[in-house]
């Protein structure tokens, strides 16, 4: 599962961008991640500059 910190993120729309599952969406003033279409490959924690995403098991 994936984990957004919403004291960490910056709202910079990064993991947005580079998921090619489009499993992030930024709703108002906060990521919400569709887990259907999250594949768990882990490039939104790679590309977020604030280390604000995790994957939790």
């Amino acid at each position: 599962m994936l984990v957004i910190d919403r004291y960490k993120c910056a709202y910079c729309g990064a993991c947005i961008s580079v998921c090619k599952f489009n499993a992030n969406e930024l709703v108002e003033t906060f990521v919400r991640v569709d887990e259907e279409k999250c594949t768990l490959c882990k490039m939104c924690v790679r590309v977020c500059p604030m280390g604000a995403i995790s994957v939790e098991e």
